[in-house]
């Protein structure tokens, strides 16, 4: 399993964005394999965590027309700046009531 970590600084989250952003979390879930997707900003701060069953989801998720373009249109409106990590989980641990 891998992981993308998406860290972002927020220059404007207006209603467009989060239209935009609830419309790929519902194609990357539906539609392109990822397993879970959360986001959680803190002021101007956003770190987003999805899970994916391989590197091939991964590309084909990031070349989606769609997604490429609120790509474009995070570095043009939305985001200062952000960092885009893909990391392999080797090993988890759970504590489950």
């Amino acid at each position: 399993m891998f992981v993308v970590i998406f860290r972002a600084k927020v220059r404007n989250a207006d209603s467009e964005y989060t239209q935009v952003a609830a419309r790929m979390r519902e194609l990357a879930l539906g539609q392109f394999g990822c397993l879970e997707f959360t986001a959680v900003t803190e002021g101007q701060d956003e770190i987003a965590l999805s899970y994916w069953p391989s590197e091939e989801h991964i590309r084909t998720w990031k070349s989606h027309s769609e997604h490429v373009l609120a790509q474009q249109l995070g570095r043009e409106r939305w985001y200062e700046s952000y960092v885009v990590q893909v990391a392999e989980i080797t090993r988890e641990y759970r504590f489950l009531l």
